[in-house]
């Protein structure tokens, strides 16, 4: 390699270090605010994060932004990042775009499931019970993404995945506090169930409309609970 590639590559490998370090520190920051340790409203500054991290300040106010763009924190100009909390009407505008995009991603898909596919989506269903019945919430999100990409892993629509996999990402926290502090634990075990055996029966259309439907309820059920929270 000449001095003048050798010079060259070094910023490309403090690049992808620098953007490894990024990845690493909004990963563990989700995970946080998934697991309700930095509650709606806590402020996230970027000196103390740093310092905690061992890192340097660009790294974590890209984490941030990366964050904010899952729409997990709300950077404001003199306050910081700020963990957000959502209104009734963002839940209801996520719960419609998902109902919207998955059953059409799930008709594309259903038929081309394998065998193998089937396996490890009953393998999913029977860890999720379990840890809703044990209660640990820190899997629910994990698997409950999992499933549905399984679901729909053969639709061959890469643009509506990736739009599907980041509404999932952001509804995380709100599924589980929705599984958690309603009646939503048994009936999202019961309708993911009905989904797999529907499609392992060929009825896709009934698992398409079963898929909104399920949707739809858990983002009802999640702004009741926002509501009725807020007026206490």
């Amino acid at each position: 390699m000449t001095l003048k590639a050798a010079s060259a590559a070094k910023p490309v490998q403090k690049t992808l270090r620098h953007r490894t370090i990024s990845a690493a520190v909004a990963e563990d920051l989700r995970r946080r605010i998934i697991d309700g340790d930095f509650a709606a409203g806590f402020q996230l500054r970027q000196d103390a994060l740093a310092s905690e991290f061992g890192v340097s300040r660009i790294p974590v106010r890209e984490a941030l932004m990366q964050l904010e763009a899952e729409g997990l924190v709300k950077i404001h100009p003199h306050r910081g990042a700020i963990v957000s909390e959502l209104s009734t009407e963002e839940v209801e505008e996520l719960f419609e775009l998902r109902a919207l995009l998955e059953p059409r991603l799930l008709k594309a898909s259903a038929r081309h499931l394998t065998e193998e596919d089937y396996r490890q989506l009953r393998a999913i269903l029977q860890e999720y019970g379990a840890e809703l019945r044990a209660q640990h919430v820190g899997r629910w999100g994990e698997l409950n993404t999992e499933f549905h990409r399984l679901l729909y892993r053969h639709a061959e629509q890469p643009r509506t995945m990736a739009m599907v996999f980041n509404l999932l990402q952001e509804c995380d926290r709100h599924t589980r506090l929705q599984l958690s502090l309603t009646d939503g634990m048994e009936r999202a075990e019961a309708e993911h169930a009905e989904l797999v055996e529907l499609c392992a029966e060929g009825k896709i259309a009934a698992a398409c409309a079963l898929l909104k439907t399920h949707i739809e309820n858990a983002g009802k059920s999640l702004r009741e609970y926002i509501r009725d929270h807020h007026k206490a």
